[in-house]
């Protein structure tokens, strides 16, 4: 059946989860870089998700999920065997990907699954790929297995250096620049402060450094605005125009206060929801047509 889980995967108790989801017709026109617009439930809101992985010959694409607001928690509830109730994708501009030697890729948080995609693909290209990957512990590390598979080395960043260096994904990523005179690219997804940082360092070598971005999104089609980012002055659309961009001329800092402004409304509508209240119930199930507070505007990226 179309949009059925079929496996699901804890990855951070609590924190992360993966899906691998049957559907055939978007396993089959995905590349890395496109992300999807779920639906949990009927009255719920829209909310994107970056594509980790797709097996078109399977049918199946892979989702993984930062359990961040009340939409992902809904996600999280869904197990094996049930259906999600709307997926629609792949949307966003694929990932441009040409042969050009080596590719570095950077990840940190859950941005590492929509790295994945993109370093499997540059992979596949012929392109020799380096990977960084960050979390705060070894605890909330993800995708190892599944990129040391195809990358010529990875690398690991710890904040409390439970595992790999101690401290941020740029205390590797800067002898990389020194001592790398073949890089063609850098690619980094993750947290804002992690990309922004990134694309701080490679600025003065003059490498080209591309950004996936998590900016705020409803409709993932281009109509309604909410994702707008600053791009090199000029105001571009992540659903449409990205989610991808010169990471040397992303506006980050009103990028990340778009993403702070709907802080507050995210921690009523969570706690509504994990208290179980019946307001939050019926604003789910109950009443379609009234204006409710308690679901939260954040959107989880794509990327999450």
């Amino acid at each position: 059946m179309i949009n059925t889980i079929i496996h699901k995967e804890i990855l951070i108790p609590g924190k992360t989860s993966k899906m691998v989801v049957f559907s055939p017709e978007i396993a089959r026109r995905a590349r890395p870089g496109n992300f999807l617009m779920l639906r949990v439930t009927p009255t719920g809101e829209r909310f994107p998700l970056t594509i980790c992985d797709a097996d078109p010959l399977e049918g199946t694409i892979t989702i993984v999920f930062l359990v961040v607001g009340k939409s992902t928690a809904l996600l999280e509830t869904l197990n094996q065997g049930d259906k999600i109730l709307d997926i629609c994708g792949p949307l966003g501009r694929d990932t441009h990907i040409e042969k050009c030697g080596t590719v570095l890729c950077v990840g940190g948080g859950t941005g590492i699954a929509a790295m994945h995609h993109i370093a499997k693909g540059h992979a596949k290209a012929g392109n020799r790929v380096l990977s960084i990957i960050g979390a705060h512990s070894r605890d909330y590390l993800i995708m190892e297995r599944e990129l040391s598979s195809f990358s010529h080395n990875l690398l690991i960043a710890t904040e409390d250096g439970s595992c790999g260096v101690k401290g941020f994904v740029t205390e590797i990523l800067k002898p990389m620049l020194d001592n790398s005179s073949d890089l063609g690219e850098v690619i980094a997804v993750g947290p804002v402060p992690m990309m922004a940082a990134v694309s701080e360092m490679t600025r003065p070598y003059g490498l080209k450094t591309t950004v996936s971005l998590n900016s705020l999104m409803i409709d993932g089609l281009g109509m309604c605005g909410a994702c707008r980012v600053t791009v090199g002055g000029q105001t571009l659309f992540t659903c449409v125009d990205g989610p991808e961009f010169d990471g040397h001329q992303v506006d980050f800092k009103s990028l990340n206060l778009r993403l702070s402004s709907f802080r507050d409304q995210e921690k009523i509508s969570m706690s509504l929801f994990t208290s179980g209240s019946d307001a939050a119930h019926a604003c789910e199930h109950c009443s379609p047509n009234m204006a409710s507070p308690k679901l939260e505007p954040r959107k989880e990226t794509p990327s999450s």
